[in-house]
């Protein structure tokens, strides 16, 4: 099969993987929005953001590096077993450690001692998860690893849907045995349940390979994985900075009796840019994969660059569209209008997530180089504008100069990583095309968004205008391979 073919098939599979637990998980937005004033929501909102953080750290980049040395490694099955036991070892470490000094964490991530037993499952059984997944992933097998991850975000759906509604009206109607399970201003409390039960489930389906493995801890092997996987971790604490930091600044560097509501506001509107989010987590869950494997193919940077084309293409589209339909797709998705306030960052964001797919793409170079430590260096230079930018504007602007900073940060990391690929690895990216279909996309989305002020008619015919025009110029390149014969 040709072989961008079978990459957008697995980007396909590996998208409904992605997208629809998103879907299942977005449609908790309209949910918490309708049940939950900004500031709940808000708190709810910084909470994620440490979970993003400490996932981090306990995965240290062996998901990357399992990848990596699973397709370049002679012995596959030490590849399996090293990363199992590492992993394995370190979660248990930091759920021993974590449960000691409990107090300390509450402390350290400002929330109520009562959340913590939760928080920590919900993080070791993330965990514990890495390999199995990861595992799935290097086989091949999008079609199992998408099953699990949607059946346990629609248990997770199902759940807020219980606890936040049905439970609360079949305890009003007096029935003994749900308001004994019933507890009032519990709302958070319920939402880490869910995730604990969800995650729990997803873990279970796929622990075989815990027990299936034959383990052998390979020492040099593990040396040279955390050699590699290492940046990874600094690349991806940098990006968690990146993505969720601001949440945690704005609650500390905002007025105290009104930061968790503005904190939800934003939140909120943040999420309007899943789209974007969605289409590049699923692009680089396809892709990733396909960038090792092919790494000592023929021609693999040709391959690399025709990637890169039609995700900007594609990106394009999907950034266009957002700014067309965000009315309707406000009112469809953030129930109440006391949300609304913060829609003006959607564009800003929407922006900041194409560019950090475009650096995803363009990342290929450092990672098929074993050179990713350039990745650390990249992020840790959009996190370090992250922080200046939001501690310097936040008391000024507020929530906007998040949004900005999150621009700000992708948009260099982006151009850096482009700037050191063309000297360490030159791949022949199609830079007018590129830059052509990204310009006329913002162009348009200005014109939509702020000079016809969101005029279905006006955006609409503009977001035909460019489907056309992407049309009359891809259509030949995208049926050679889509509908070209095999030999």
């Amino acid at each position: 099969m040709n072989p961008l073919k079978r990459l957008f098939k697995q980007t396909f599979i590996y998208g409904l993987a992605t997208v629809l637990p998103r879907v299942l998980s977005f449609l908790l937005v309209p949910l918490y929005t309708s049940v939950m004033n900004p500031e709940t929501y808000g708190e709810i909102s910084v909470i994620f953001s440490w979970f993003a953080i400490f996932n981090v750290v306990l995965a240290y980049g062996m998901e990357t590096a399992f990848f990596r040395f699973f397709n370049k490694h002679a012995n596959k099955e030490h590849v399996i077993s090293t990363s199992l036991l590492s992993l394995l070892l370190s979660s248990l470490l930091f759920f021993v450690a974590a449960l000691m000094f409990k107090e300390t964490f509450a402390s350290l991530i400002d929330v109520k001692e009562s959340l913590i037993i939760y928080i920590i499952l919900i993080l070791v059984l993330d965990a514990l998860a890495i390999v199995p997944f990861a595992w799935l992933r290097a086989k091949e097998r999008p079609l199992r690893y998408s099953i699990v991850k949607v059946t346990s975000v629609a248990i997770n759906l199902l759940l807020n849907i219980f606890f936040l509604t049905l439970l609360p009206k079949m305890a009003e109607n007096g029935q003994p045995f749900w308001s004994e399970i019933y507890k009032e201003d519990f709302q958070i409390e319920y939402v880490f349940i869910a995730n604990v039960i969800s995650s729990g489930v997803a873990f279970l389906w796929i622990s075989g390979i815990y027990f299936d493995t034959k383990y052998k801890f390979d020492k040099q092997l593990w040396k040279e994985m955390l050699k590699y996987s290492l940046p990874i971790m600094i690349a991806g604490l940098a990006f968690t900075v990146n993505e969720v930091f601001d949440r945690i600044l704005l609650d500390r560097l905002l007025p105290e009796d009104i930061a968790k509501a503005e904190i939800g506001k934003y939140s909120a509107c943040y999420k309007l840019a899943v789209f974007m989010t969605l289409f590049g987590t699923a692009f680089r869950l396809g892709v990733e994969p396909f960038f090792f494997s092919h790494a000592n193919t023929e021609n693999p940077k040709k391959a690399y660059a025709q990637i890169t084309n039609y995700f900007v293409i594609m990106g394009s589209l999907i950034f266009l569209g957002v700014m067309v339909f965000i009315d309707p797709l406000k009112k469809l998705l953030v129930r109440d209008q006391a949300f609304w306030e913060a829609l003006d960052v959607v564009p800003i964001i929407l922006l900041a997530s194409f560019c950090l797919g475009i650096y995803h793409n363009l990342s290929v170079w450092y990672k098929v180089t074993d050179r990713t430590k350039f990745g650390a260096y990249i992020s840790s230079i959009g996190a370090i504008i992250t922080l200046v930018i939001n501690i310097s504007l936040i008391p000024k602007i507020g929530y906007m100069a998040s949004a900005l900073a999150t621009l700000a940060a992708y948009g260099s990391m982006m151009l850096l990583s482009y700037h050191f690929g063309k000297k360490y690895y030159p791949v022949p990216y199609n830079m007018r095309k590129i830059v052509f279909y990204l310009s006329v996309s913002l162009v348009f989305s200005i014109l939509s968004f702020y000079v016809f002020n969101r005029n279905l008619i006006a955006g609409s015919t503009l977001f035909l205008l460019f489907l056309g025009l992407v049309y009359k110029m891809e259509a030949d390149k995208l049926k050679r391979i889509f509908i070209k014969r095999e030999n």
